[in-house]
């Protein structure tokens, strides 16, 4: 079939739908950046919260030999405390690695959407061939993973295709 009588599959529309895509996967990667932003913030307040634990138990340690009294409040680091809230700072800086990961992957995947869709405009001239690279596009990269609020072309097809043959 060729675009004159199928005027539904235009090139034109499979550009314009990858470079969408690339948009949406950047705004994912902005709003991850903005929560990883949050995750290094919270990350710098524990670390100085147990910095500042250790220079108070550091200076309560310190000191000429004087009779024994009985401790004060703040003169024993509560090592319990202190041993959760550094195992809080390891686990966000894992989530942290994760989630810097996860931003690389979806910008990566952003920057192969602009790529196909300047390879499709410049090299393709069927709708029909369009749509089948960019199908086996999102099937190699397993593209609907990264949509969740959004169906892909490859999802649409196979559910297309799904219905047409029940």
């Amino acid at each position: 079939m060729s675009d004159d009588t199928d005027p539904g599959l235009a090139v034109d529309d499979f550009v314009d739908y990858c470079h969408t895509q690339a948009g949406l996967l950047s705004g994912r990667v902005e709003t991850m950046r903005s929560e990883a932003d949050d995750l290094l913030a919270e990350i710098d307040e524990d670390m100085a919260e147990l910095r500042g634990q250790l220079e108070d138990h550091s200076t309560a340690t310190t000191g000429t030999d004087a009779p024994s009294t009985p401790d004060g409040p703040g003169d024993e680091l509560d090592l319990d405390a202190f041993e959760e809230l550094e195992s809080n700072v390891k686990e966000k800086q894992l989530l942290l690695e994760a989630k810097q990961t996860r931003m690389e992957v979806f910008q990566t995947l952003a920057g192969e959407y602009t790529d196909l869709a300047e390879e499709l405009a410049e090299d393709v001239d069927d709708g029909e061939d369009a749509l089948s690279r960019l199908l086996e596009f999102e099937a190699d990269r397993d593209a609907p993973a990264y949509f969740d609020e959004r169906e892909t072309m490859l999802e649409a097809a196979t559910s297309s295709g799904s219905t047409e043959s029940e």
